[in-house]
């Protein structure tokens, strides 16, 4: 089984990708934008810097907080 690398993708990409599993942008501050999904287990928060190309290791803390395998991740680009 090959590994997927985490692809380059920009900030304004990954909100899109996040809002199809439910995350909706609650507030700015800057060039980050905060996205929450209610969930029954509680509120899930992550942030998404608002950056031509995310770093992979950004990218990889996103899709932890918001509760996804970077698998289920890759599906949804």
């Amino acid at each position: 089984m090959k590994v997927q690398k985490l692809p380059r993708i920009s900030g304004k990409e990954t909100i899109k990708i996040l809002a199809k599993v439910g995350f909706l942008p609650a507030r700015q501050k800057g060039s980050h934008v905060i996205l929450k999904k209610e969930t029954p287990e509680g509120t899930k928060t992550t942030v998404v810097p608002l950056h031509k190309e995310i770093d992979r290791g950004t990218l990889l803390e996103i899709i932890r907080q918001a509760g996804l395998k970077k698998e289920e991740f890759l599906e949804l680009i």
